[in-house]
């Protein structure tokens, strides 16, 4: 395993030496932006190998300090070079956990926006109710951030529930924080619409996309079906006497996607076009996804939209989720937006999985 280790801190030294070789060269400083990447992953790689020199350095003192007790017989020095090889020890120990950590490989879409979709699933009024709680906590958890909301496309129902939204996350990392909450999140709780106090079971779907720019994937207009219509609010009634309402229909892959919340057809299409595109490379993203997973099945990032993967039982105040096997009691909290430790345990158990298939 060290020895992994070791080989592939010489691939970044020589990696870092031509970066470096960048950085001066006149022509790349007058690109912004690709001075700016290349800029980021020379701050990126130089953590690491100052993590690397660190461990090499606590490994060469363990080793001299092994070599040095053959030869000493003076009892105290004995036990104080012990206690020094003890705290040696347990650096290598912990600086090799670090550096394993800082060499998983990093999805470069992480730092990207993040469009989220929230549709009711199975459940009826009971469902699209859910999917509006799901809307609301999540509401809560990117404000608790300082991050902002675009709603790029929603469906009420007359008694508050969605039938449908999707909306841009924008914020520091926000796709890389909010990508595994892809999947079938299942309710069980006593609906408002029920008399008989009998607990119901209902669900929806979370999908989270990276957004796509122009560069990550380049769209065929020939390939557009795209029409228009009036908007309509909830009950199906009309709200706008225009044909604003955009339909795309991206016909290769089948993929439509709508938008009516703006009153400009101009800009329900150019929402509508960056929801089609972050789709289409999601889609891309997922078959790269399931090629991995069927060399190993991933706990929690397989890129399967329809598996189950929370449930929110509302007479247990409970909150499972079963990717990770994670069970909190704090229901009320959870839906006001307190996602935070969920969240980090989702990452840390991706993070290890990847640590041990290392």
């Amino acid at each position: 395993m060290m020895t992994n280790l070791l080989n592939k801190v010489t691939e970044l030294q020589q990696e870092y030496s031509k970066l470096e070789k960048q950085l001066s060269d006149p022509e790349i400083i007058t690109h912004l932006d690709r001075y700016k990447k290349i800029s980021a992953r020379y701050k990126e790689i130089s953590a690491i190998l100052r993590c690397a020199e660190e461990l090499q350095g606590n490994i060469e003192a363990l080793k001299e300090n092994k070599e040095a007790m053959k030869h000493e017989d003076e009892e105290e020095l004995v036990l104080l070079i012990e206690e020094e090889n003890a705290n040696l020890e347990s650096n290598v120990e912990n600086l090799t956990h670090k550096l394993k950590t800082m060499l998983i490989p990093k999805d470069e879409n992480d730092e990207k926006i993040a469009i989220m979709e929230i549709r009711a699933g199975t459940g009826g009024e009971e469902a699209a109710l859910f999917a509006f709680d799901l809307y609301r906590m999540y509401t809560h958890f990117i404000e608790n951030k300082g991050w902002k909301i675009d709603i790029m496309n929603s469906n009420p129902t007359g008694m508050g529930g969605l039938k449908e939204i999707s909306f841009e996350v924008q914020g520091k990392n926000a796709y890389g924080t909010l990508k595994f909450e892809s999947g079938v999140h299942r309710v069980q709780r006593v609906p408002e619409t029920e008399s008989s106090g009998r607990i119901h079971t209902s669900a929806a779907s979370v999908v989270v996309l990276p957004e796509a720019e122009k560069i990550d994937f380049d769209i065929d207009e020939n390939d557009l079906k795209i029409d228009v219509y009036h908007s309509s609010g909830p009950g199906g009634q009309s709200v706008n006497t225009t044909d604003s309402a955009v339909r795309i229909t991206h016909m290769p892959t089948n993929t439509v996607v709508t938008c009516q919340d703006e009153k400009s057809q101009l800009k329900n299409k150019t929402k509508a076009m960056k929801v089609l595109r972050s789709r289409l490379l999601d889609l891309e993203i997922q078959k790269q996804q399931q090629s991995i997973a069927r060399q190993r099945r991933s706990m929690v990032g397989t890129g399967d939209r329809s598996a189950k993967i929370r449930t929110y039982n509302y007479p247990q105040s409970r909150i499972t989720d079963h990717r990770i096997n994670y069970t909190s009691h704090n229901l009320e909290s959870f839906m006001d937006g307190n996602i935070d430790e969920l969240i980090d345990a989702l990452h840390i158990a991706m993070q290890e999985e990847m640590l041990c298939n290392e």
